[in-house]
């Protein structure tokens, strides 16, 4: 139901844009969020924003990365500035999902890769 988009390969110091959509059976999404993992860590939060378009960000994207989304076509964006080579991972989105049905799901994305070469 989370399709992600926008993954390649960058310079450092380069920009990426990521998007993600969901579709289905779907009456609203509330928080939406970005994960990464890199090889051989853990998944960790990059940022997150809710229907009404309050952010949060870990530390590490904080002034670089800008999350955003558009309710009406239920997407999330990722824009990513001043790649740095650790920011190299697999990004997964991640929605809280109200279906027509009042369930409630949590979807995630299959990931889509990000390598930032130094």
């Amino acid at each position: 139901q989370l399709v992600e988009s926008g993954g390649g390969l960058v310079q450092a110091g380069g920009s990426l844009s990521l998007s993600c959509t969901a579709s289905g059976s779907i009456m609203r999404i509330d928080v939406m969020d970005w994960y990464r993992q890199a090889s051989g860590k853990q998944r960790e939060l990059v940022a997150s924003i809710t229907r009404g378009g309050t952010t949060n960000y870990a530390d590490s994207a904080k002034g670089r990365f800008t999350i955003s989304r558009y309710n009406a076509n239920n997407t999330v964006y990722l824009q990513m500035n001043s790649l740095k080579a650790e920011d190299t991972a697999v990004y997964y989105c991640k929605g809280s999902i109200t279906g027509w049905g009042y369930d409630i799901n949590v979807y995630w994305g299959q990931g889509t890769q990000v390598t930032v070469s130094s």
